[in-house]
Order: C-alpha cells, then sequence, then structure tokens
C-alpha cells in the first residue's frame, strides 16, 4: 500500500491507495481513521491521478472524479457508496432519498452508517448528503469541514447543477 499526504483548503488529507485503486482519504484529526501501517511506503506511486484531481476540485476546476476506487464493504455498503457518486457537484439529498435510490426506501438509518462508513470521502461524496430538515448531520471530517465542502462546490458549481436542488 502507498500513501501520500496532501495539503489542502481543509487541512492535510491522508490518501492510500495500490495498483487496484485508492483504498482510503482521511481527514486531519480523524479520530476514527486508519494508521500508517508499518508495511505502507510513502510514494506517489499509484495516487498521483487522485492527488491531480483532488488538487483540481479545491481549485474549483474539478466536479466530478474518474479515478479507480478499491474500497472495501459489504455488498449494502458498496452500492450505498456507489450511488453517493451520482449525487450531482453542488447538490444535497437527504438520508431517505438516498435510500430511495437504492431501492431500500425503509433503510435510512442502515444508508447514514454506511455513508459514515465511506472510506473515500470527497471523491465519494458523502457530503453531499444531509438531514431530511435540510440540517447538515454527522460527518467524519467534522461538520465544519462538510459546511466548507458544500459551500465550496456552491460557489464552482455549474449554473445547471444549481437547479437540480
Amino acid at each position: 500500500m502507498n500513501y501520500e499526504r496532501l495539503q489542502t483548503p481543509i487541512g492535510t488529507l491522508l490518501l492510500a491507495g495500490d495498483e487496484a485503486g485508492l483504498h482510503y482519504v482521511e481527514f486531519p484529526g480523524d479520530a476514527q481513521g486508519r494508521r500508517i501501517e508499518p508495511h505502507w511506503r510513502r510514494d506517489r506511486t499509484h495516487l498521483g491521478e487522485a492527488i491531480a484531481q483532488l488538487e483540481a476540485y479545491f481549485a474549483g476546476e474539478l466536479t466530478a472524479f474518474d479515478l479507480p476506487l478499491a474500497a472495501h464493504g459489504t455488498e449494502f455498503r458498496r452500492g450505498v457508496w456507489n450511488a453517493l457518486t451520482q449525487i450531482p457537484y453542488g447538490t444535497t439529498i437527504s438520508y431517505g432519498e438516498l435510500a430511495r435510490r437504492i431501492g431500500q426506501p425503509s433503510a435510512s438509518r442502515a444508508v447514514g452508517a454506511a455513508n459514515g462508513a465511506n472510506p473515500i470521502p470527497i471523491i465519494v461524496p458523502c457530503h453531499r448528503v444531509i438531514g431530511a430538515s435540510g440540517a447538515l448531520t454527522g460527518f467524519a471530517g467534522g461538520l465544519p469541514i462538510k459546511q466548507w465542502l458544500l459551500a465550496h462546490e456552491r460557489r464552482h458549481a455549474p449554473a445547471t447543477a444549481l437547479t437540480l436542488q
């Protein structure tokens, strides 16, 4: 596993991946975060494209990621994470709406748990899921980072994305 740290406007992110794709993106100070394992090595070999796309995202130049992802999780979680990638840049949906989109309208709590377990935030945009009332709810990076990401996307979203809300 290769890892690298990336300086961003929201702090230093930890990225980890290998030839299969990106496994993790972790926020600064994530108390539940993954630790760098002794066998990992600092190397951009398999992370260069992820770094380039994240830098373009933070510069307001990228609205959709196109990267090989290698997140590990149950079939249900992978289904939720896949559905997250379908939420357009600059828009938000509720946990209930996400549950409906995966065909399990009564599973909003399970969807919330899967959303919270997302190992590749930002790229798999779990920050675009909010409470039914429109309130920001839990986020691994903390609510200030979630708020920053949503405001960043609203500032840089194409006009058509803003009308989809």
